[in-house]
């Protein structure tokens, strides 16, 4: 239903309820609007971009974007929790939020998430939002149009080919390839999402079922499918950097190691950002992508927006800023971004797909094919479990 635009009350009506009224009367309600966008600062490129992004939506729209550097998206999660705790069921301090996996499966089963909005969303005509599709599954949970894609990310590890010039095609191959080569690999501490993913890896290639990984966790499950993942982990441990006692904070701190050569292997979750590093100084000219041959895990990166944001409005008009043809190719270029666009290519037009095959490439950038097979993420609750299992194992 087409609603008329004409007084305040009105105005104030579509700002908390942009989904009643069309696309043009919710630009009207975002104009002037700031979008807190709680999004994770520790990364550079990522942070210039969102700040772009601002630029633009202030210039075509009048919405302003104040990025909320977070550590851990945890942190936006909990502000949210305990707004709806205190009764703050409008006016909240979060208006986006970059999200995945637990984080979403907890909002949206505490009923914490606006929408379904992405239907509304002009955009989402781009998107292949058919059941299944990356599009609308985060971590095995459906997303029903309570979260926006926004960017693909893809596990790969990354060596200095100078150095190593055969790496392990499997994650079974890399526990031969330490002992080979002991100290000189390690992985992220498994409380970060880097060292965590390095562990659903091998737990994807080496459960006995990979389907049983789709559905929760049960602890019969458990034992099954982890079983050989803590064999292979036992064989690796003692030929990693410090013997397995000690690891890598994150993976800013593993690229800075095999930069230093003191490492011949790290890993990420943006294949391009490899290419970016050795832009920036960061690796050397020799750095290069490999992925295991049976492929990585791989899912789409999400913004979700609260249920009580105070501007929603204007946290869906970014939203859509976000899926534009132009945006998606503007990030997807290496000397921005690099991350490789949510849009489905059948669905651009011809001046949307020139600017794709105009981007510039660079030698340590992958293709799509390079990159393989994208395998799905477990269960958010697997990963849970995993971690937690993990952390007793090596305190022990």
């Amino acid at each position: 239903m087409r609603l008329p635009f004409a007084a305040t009350a009105l105005a104030l009506t579509l700002s908390a309820n942009p989904a009643l009224a069309d696309w043009s009367d919710t630009l009207t309600a975002a104009r002037g609007q700031t979008v807190y966008f709680n999004a994770w600062g520790g990364d550079a490129r990522t942070n210039a971009f969102i700040d772009w992004v601002g630029q633009q939506t202030e210039a075509r729209f009048g919405v302003s974007v104040q990025q909320v550097k977070l550590s851990d998206t945890a942190e936006a999660v909990t502000r949210v929790l305990s707004e709806k705790a205190a009764g703050q069921d409008s006016g909240g301090s979060v208006d986006l939020i970059w999200i995945n996996g637990p984080n979403f499966l907890a909002m949206k089963a505490q009923g914490l998430l606006h929408g379904p909005f992405v239907s509304d969303l002009p955009n989402a005509r781009y998107l292949d939002l058919t059941t299944g599709s990356a599009a609308t599954t985060d971590f095995t949970v459906p997303v029903e149009g309570m979260e926006s894609p926004w960017r693909l990310a893809k596990f790969v590890f990354v060596t200095d080919s100078a150095r190593v010039t055969t790496p392990p095609t499997s994650m079974a191959a890399f526990a031969d390839w330490a002992a080979a080569h002991p100290g000189r690999m390690t992985h992220p501490d498994a409380s970060n999402f880097m060292g965590a993913t390095f562990l659903k890896q091998a737990l994807v290639e080496l459960a006995p079922d990979p389907d049983a990984l789709q559905a929760p966790v049960t602890d019969a499950a458990y034992a099954t499918q982890t079983a050989p993942l803590w064999d292979w982990y036992e064989t690796l441990r003692p030929n990693l950097w410090r013997q397995g006692t000690a690891f890598p904070e994150n993976q800013s701190v593993q690229q800075q190691m095999l930069n230093d050569a003191e490492i011949d292997i790290a890993m990420s979750f943006d294949p391009a950002s490899t290419a970016a590093a050795i832009d920036q100084g960061l690796l050397p000219d020799t750095a290069r992508v490999f992925v295991p041959e049976g492929g990585t895990i791989g899912n789409v990166s999400f913004v979700a927006i609260p249920y009580n944001a105070a501007h929603s409005a204007g946290a869906e008009v970014v939203a859509n800023f976000l899926l534009a043809p132009e945006t998606q190719a503007h990030m997807q270029n290496i000397e921005v971004l690099g991350s490789f666009s949510v849009l489905d290519p059948a669905k651009l037009d011809d001046t949307a797909r020139a600017a794709f095959d105009a981007l510039p490439s660079a030698p340590a950038l992958p293709t799509l094919a390079d990159l393989g097979p994208t395998l799905l993420e477990p269960h958010p609750s697997w990963m849970t479990r995993l971690t937690e299992d993990w952390a007793r194992r090596i305190t022990r």
